[in-house]
């Protein structure tokens, strides 16, 4: 089996189980967004959490990739990390990560990792 084919599995089953510290968060106009925070809890307070996350991403898409069906898992792996499997259209894309080195995620990191999830999207969808 592929990365891809068993990203798309992982994040398939990720999707149908609730984990703690998970937020799953559809855009409440249409269904062109679904977003899911696993390890939300280790989110610094000063990054807004997990549903400001989910916010700040569909923000970013709505303006570099409005109407592309997205699935976005982020995961939190520590309070200055993040990392993200990203599906659009249906297709996979290979795993992102985001890090901040000299201190924890905060409001502009957030902001700064919602538009590269935009523009990788973006540039998906023009494919």
């Amino acid at each position: 089996m592929g990365w891809g084919r068993f990203a798309a599995v992982v994040l398939a089953v990720a999707l149908g189980v609730s984990a703690s510290g998970a937020c799953a968060m559809s855009a409440s106009a249409s269904d062109e967004l679904r977003c899911r925070v696993i390890g939300g809890d280790k989110l610094p307070a000063e990054s807004g959490g997990a549903g400001a996350l989910c916010a700040t991403i569909r923000n970013a898409l709505a303006k570099q990739a409005p109407n592309v069906r997205v699935s976005v898992e982020v995961r939190v792996l520590r309070p200055s990390m993040l990392a993200t499997i990203l599906v659009v259209e249906g297709r996979t894309l290979p795993e992102q990560k985001f890090a901040v080195m000299d201190r924890n995620l905060n409001t502009r990191s957030i902001e700064r990792f919602a538009q590269s999830i935009a523009t990788k999207v973006a540039e998906a969808a023009a494919l």
